[in-house]
């Protein structure tokens, strides 16, 4: 099986280069033949929990990069100013819409900067949807989709991403073998936050008071137009008084 692991890792100015060229084809090769039977955002392996009894939460913000969204920037002023700890899985056509902001995002402590894509596809192995978005074709166009903004993301920030959250965060087993391949954790989170930015600010701080420990918040940070920063207000400083701290995914092993 082909691993793409640290020290194996082309160097993003060489992208799309040689070696790219031929991890891409290693990556077809080994798994053009499989077909897939699973499809959702639980496929076994997906990592949806820290794998810790801690009272600790890591609360996700996705960035998705499509033509109408934004910068949720009251969003990320309240983290700040209270200290709260995020991780950020942040799309390419996201970044080139806000480079600025993505580089103060990306030298902030309080954050880390995961992958969500280049084009926020779902991570299919044969053009499988969802909530109306086309997934990738084939394992070479899943490649693409996410070793092509981990290029980017490093290449800007020196960092290379450790995780991987596809568009709509939907998988199949086989994409997900193959994003194992490459040597990175898929994410998906065992709290809905706001449903793709779609709840109301009292529906997000319900979904957010049913925290556990260990629990994975995914919200979105790229909507101001809606409700996410209110309901985060609301929700956050209750669950500080219930004890909980806030992590980066980083900082714990995940389940």
């Amino acid at each position: 099986m082909v691993l793409f692991l640290a020290g194996c890792q082309p160097n993003p100015s060489t992208l799309p280069g040689e070696d790219y060229v031929q991890l891409r084809q290693e990556i077809v090769s080994e798994f053009s033949s499989r077909t897939p039977k699973l499809w959702s955002e639980v496929v076994p392996g997906v990592k949806t929990r820290l794998d810790t009894k801690d009272r600790v939460i890591a609360l996700t913000l996705d960035a998705c990069g499509s033509t109408n969204d934004g910068y949720d920037a009251e969003l990320i002023d309240y983290l700040i100013a209270n200290k709260i700890k995020a991780t950020l899985f942040i799309n390419a056509r996201w970044i080139d819409k806000n480079l600025q902001a993505f580089k103060q995002l990306a030298a902030n402590p309080l954050f880390e900067i995961e992958n969500h894509g280049m084009m926020h596809k779902p991570a299919s192995v044969n053009g499988n949807s969802a909530f109306g978005i086309a997934g990738t074709d084939n394992p070479g166009e899943l490649v693409d989709e996410i070793e092509l903004n981990a290029g980017k993301i490093e290449e800007l920030t020196g960092r290379r991403p450790h995780s991987y959250r596809s568009g709509t965060a939907f998988y199949d087993e086989v994409a997900l073998d193959i994003i194992q391949a490459l040597g990175y954790e898929a994410v998906g989170f065992s709290i809905l936050g706001d449903k793709g930015a779609t709840y109301s600010k009292e529906e997000i701080r319900e979904a957010l008071l049913t925290s556990q420990p260990g629990s994975i918040i995914i919200c979105h940070m790229n909507h101001p137009e809606k409700e996410t920063a209110e309901g985060l207000k609301m929700a956050l400083p209750e669950l500080k008084r219930r004890g909980f701290i806030f992590v980066k995914l980083s900082e714990y092993k995940l389940n």
